[in-house]
């Protein structure tokens, strides 16, 4: 699991008019290539009477699976210039289909590039860039005599808290980065004088937007 990546916010649409041609972005996060492929059929099906539905698709923590795919525009020209808007961003798992209903103008092969691209960019900024970053949750468990000062620290920390549990003993759980958490237990070992009680929990992704 990569320690942190970027990726879209969640999925959306966003238009825009070049020369009379109408470009309707279509953005997703798909996390396999089967989603990626069903979400262009959805779009592909909504949009049946459009002139093309060109779409680009990067999947993987290593970036694995590419495609690109003009649908019927000059080869290179549509699903390529797709592609490398993903790459540029350095977004993974994300899926763009882009629609385009011909205006009448030709657009050559400089400008569709150039309108396939922007068109890309700017549905990207629309629906917004997320970085999924990898943490810990860490379990702290102490007598009930230190949560003011545990309660105070973490929340001046850099540190999330997740949640307190009232139980025998008050338990804070906290979202640590993986890869910090013998900082952490330290740390809560030094504020406490060694009388918390530490544990790792599940190991999960935070998004914070970008």
């Amino acid at each position: 699991m990569l320690p942190r990546y970027l990726t879209v916010k969640s999925t959306g649409e966003h238009e825009i008019i070049i020369q009379k041609s109408r470009f309707i972005a279509h953005i997703a996060r798909t996390e396999t290539e089967a989603e990626a492929q069903n979400f262009i059929q959805e779009i592909k099906k909504k949009h049946w009477n459009a002139t093309h539905n060109c779409s680009a698709y990067l999947i993987g923590e290593n970036d694995q699976i590419q495609k690109a795919n003009d649908d019927g525009e000059p080869s290179g020209t549509a699903g390529v210039p797709i592609l490398e808007v993903l790459k540029k961003k350095q977004l993974k798992d994300t899926a763009v289909v882009i629609t385009r209903y011909f205006g009448g103008i030709k657009l050559g092969a400089g400008g569709l590039i150039r309108a396939y691209g922007k068109s890309a960019s700017d549905g990207i900024n629309a629906v917004g860039i997320v970085e999924r970053k990898l943490m810990r949750v860490m379990h702290a468990k102490a007598e009930y005599t230190w949560l003011g000062k545990l309660e105070n620290e973490l929340r001046s920390s850099a540190y999330t808290l997740k949640d307190i549990l009232y139980l025998d003993r008050v338990e804070i759980l906290t979202y640590v980065e993986e890869g910090q958490t013998e900082i952490f237990s330290e740390w809560i070992t030094e504020l406490t004088n060694g009388q918390a009680e530490i544990s790792q929990g599940e190991l999960l992704y935070l998004e914070e937007e970008k």
